[in-house]
């Protein structure tokens, strides 16, 4: 073991109570803490010898749980929780919403193959206008025309419905 890892197991200990701060539970800040160890292993050369290791250290600790709790806060805003997926598919479980993706469907068949296409890739898919034009092989002001005539006439075929 070299002095750079020698005195990086000296501070466990300290690490180990800045990641319990941090996180305010035991496994998160085991998990933190080792977080900050890879990070610092493989950043070991850009710390100057001479310098406090153990700020270093911190400062990365801190950088990992900012980079974790942002990470946490873009999860919860993304993923539903599993409850609100155990219906989905299931017609019995809603049946107003089994009539209102029948006509949704039958709508969408109505559509000619081009503005059907385009509105799978950009509405359902989520894809941006430039990567679904790009994987139309068309350019985008061709995209964005069919787009806009294929949700006018899925409004119009909606509200009829």
């Amino acid at each position: 073991m070299d002095a750079f890892e020698a005195e990086l197991s000296g501070l466990l200990p300290r690490l180990r109570r800045f990641g319990r701060a941090l996180a305010r539970d035991a496994a998160d800040a085991d998990d933190l803490v080792q977080t900050a160890l890879e990070r610092a292993l493989k950043a070991r050369a850009q710390w100057t010898p001479g310098t406090r290791l153990d700020s270093w250290m911190l400062r990365i600790m801190r950088n990992c749980w900012i980079d974790e709790t942002r990470s946490r806060t873009r999860r919860a805003r993304t993923q539903a929780p599993e409850e609100d997926g155990l219906d989905v598919g299931d017609p019995a479980a809603n049946p107003e919403q089994a009539a209102a993706m029948r006509d949704v469907n039958r709508a969408m068949a109505s559509l000619p193959e081009q503005q059907r296409e385009v509105i799978a890739l950009v509405l359902v898919e989520g894809l941006a206008y430039r990567e679904a034009a790009d994987v139309l092989d068309i350019p985008i002001g061709t995209l964005t025309s069919r787009l806009t005539r294929g949700r006018q006439a899925l409004v119009q075929m909606l509200e009829a419905a």
